[in-house]
């Protein structure tokens, strides 16, 4: 592709940064627009009731035209989970690996979205033609097999997108990551890095994956005679894999236990992604057919989450698993910056079930750390450094690392979600910003809860609510019923006879008052009511609950 010395490249992030999560970005020239990514964020705990939180693509709805395909490094759902919800309103073509995209099409068939949307497999080391740009997919490893970290060759010079990714020599499955080639591109001059900031406060180097086979197979071999169950994140297969290596050599039976591990294990070993020995795997119907000892139980809720399999097991609510005196129970993860509490209480109600609970060394990261981020920085020498994939301490200590690497502190830039970065070989700045955010999925809506309903749901959440009924005569506009007083979440009304007895003497009195004034207007009755009962619930008890009035003619 032949560099332009006028071109300029547009680098938009639309989400993933100052979070884990939601990470798509937009890459635009003159006349095209690729898009890297697009994934989902986890629900924030004042977002009381949402499900998932996907990005704003309203700048890539009004730039329809330019916008060629999507582009995705790997299987996580924080990078494909927002696609079925984007793709309703942008239909455009999507390229990734095998894996990747096998857990893509699960998505879009549960969405009946397979026959809309164009979609192409990418092998690591091919090139795919997108308008202006040339993508080229290089292999990685990370938590999830089939990564790939991306050589955007555009008209203004190649930027490389490392994806998530970590260096791993003695993968579990498939090659180490292709560090010749970022070398390669890294000789031809690269404009800027877009490198992974997950760990880039922890010194040294993550652990190869195989590590963890090992203390699997040292925890079977002193926990043989009892049940053991292990929570994983459901898209690590080559975390599965060596489970089942393990079970496999001490002769156990495997169960895989939560919906969303049960769909990935099932694309993994259809596209030949794991390889599980016959007779291993059984139905969670069978498990009552074998002995405890013969049996481990691979099950989703790592991260304590309230509905995944474990929580349930650990809730005494789960339909088909006990939790016993004696189980092994191994947490084969680290909790995610914020989830620590969940998964103490999870260990806690298992331990009070008499559980071994493990969680030491059964896990490694998917995500470089420093040594491994500086090792990418000194193969690809890139002109410009974009910390991407972390919360502002992460990008912020990846900016730390390029600048003691020789990379001048003006050509590191810690963006914002919304920033337009234009640059080329003779600059770079943030140009100007575009309107970005989170767009809440409830249930089947879309979008159709805001900031005003959350509001509402967090007044409601702390103060409860008083309705106030009453009926007017339609003409005379006299009192005929009421007015009649109910709360929800606001006291024990059975308690507090007296206070709810005020409350309808305060109503009374100001509907009468309005009525005396000739104030017959509805909304200037029912603002009355509000003030009137607002200030004298308040004086009795310092609360401050939502407070409806209904008016009814007769």
């Amino acid at each position: 592709m032949k560099k332009n010395s006028d071109a300029k490249l547009k680098i938009i992030p639309l989400g993933g940064l100052e979070q884990i999560g939601m990470n798509i970005t937009a890459f635009e020239s003159e006349d095209s627009i690729i898009v890297v990514d697009c994934g989902l964020a986890f629900p924030e705990d004042d977002m009381l009731g949402i499900d998932l939180v996907i990005p704003d693509v309203t700048y890539l709805k009004d730039n329809i035209d330019k916008v060629k395909g999507f582009v995705i490094t790997h299987g996580h759902e924080d990078h494909i989970g927002a696609l079925p919800y984007v793709l309703r309103e942008l239909p455009i073509p999507i390229y990734a690996t095998k894996l990747t995209m096998g857990l893509i099409d699960n998505k879009l068939k549960e969405h009946n979205l397979l026959r809309a949307v164009k979609r192409k497999v990418v092998k690591h080391g091919q090139s795919i033609n997108l308008g202006d740009f040339r993508i080229e997919f290089i292999k990685t490893n990370h938590s999830i097999a089939d990564a790939a970290a991306l050589a955007i060759y555009s008209p203004a010079g190649i930027i490389v997108h490392t994806g998530d990714f970590k260096v791993d020599y003695t993968p579990v499955f498939g090659d180490a990551i292709d560090l010749q080639r970022f070398g390669e591109i890294g000789k031809k001059g690269v404009l800027a890095l877009m490198c992974d900031s997950t760990n880039a406060l922890r010194p040294g180097f993550t652990m190869s994956e195989r590590t963890v086979g090992g203390v699997f197979d040292t925890i079977f071999s002193e926990h043989r005679n009892t049940r053991i169950i292990i929570a994983t994140f459901a898209s690590n297969v080559d975390r599965v894999q060596q489970i089942v290596n393990s079970a496999y050599k001490y002769g156990r039976k495997v169960v895989v236990e939560g919906r969303s591990m049960v769909n990935v294990i099932t694309t993994a070993s259809e596209l030949g992604y794991i390889s599980i020995p016959d007779n291993t795997l059984i139905d969670i119907e069978q498990m009552k057919n074998y002995p405890d000892e013969q049996m481990v139980l691979i099950t989703t809720g790592s991260q304590g989450e309230s509905m995944a399999a474990l929580s349930r097991m650990a809730a005494s609510i789960h339909r088909k698993v006990t939790i016993k005196p004696g189980d092994t129970i191994i947490f084969s993860s680290n909790p995610i910056p914020g989830n620590e509490k969940a998964v103490s209480k999870v260990i806690n109600e298992l331990s009070m079930k008499g559980a071994d609970v493990i969680f030491q060394d059964a896990h490694v990261s998917g995500h470089a750390c420093q040594e491994e981020i500086k090792l990418i920085y000194s193969l690809v020498k890139p002109k410009y450094a974009i910390p991407v994939h972390g919360e502002f301490r992460h990008l912020k200590a990846q900016a730390g690392l390029a600048q003691n690497l020789g990379i001048p502190k003006e050509n590191v830039f810690i963006l914002s979600s919304g920033d337009v970065l234009e640059l080329n070989e003779e600059k770079a700045q943030v140009v100007s910003k575009v309107h970005t955010g989170g767009i809440l999925v409830d249930g089947l809506g879309v979008g159709d809860v805001g900031n005003i309903v959350l509001r509402d749901r967090q007044h409601l959440a702390e103060d409860g609510i008083i309705i106030v009924v009453m009926t007017l005569e339609k003409y005379s506009s006299q009192l005929l019923a009421g007015p009649d007083i109910v709360s929800r979440g606001f006291v024990y009304v059975r308690e507090s006879e007296d206070l709810m007895e005020g409350a309808r003497t305060t109503v009374s009195e100001a509907v009468e008052g309005c009525l005396d004034r000739n104030i017959t207007d509805w909304g200037k009755l029912k603002t009355e009511i509000k003030d009137e009962l607002s200030d004298y619930v308040w004086k009795k008890t310092k609360r401050r609950p939502m407070i409806l009035p209904i008016i009814m003619e007769a």
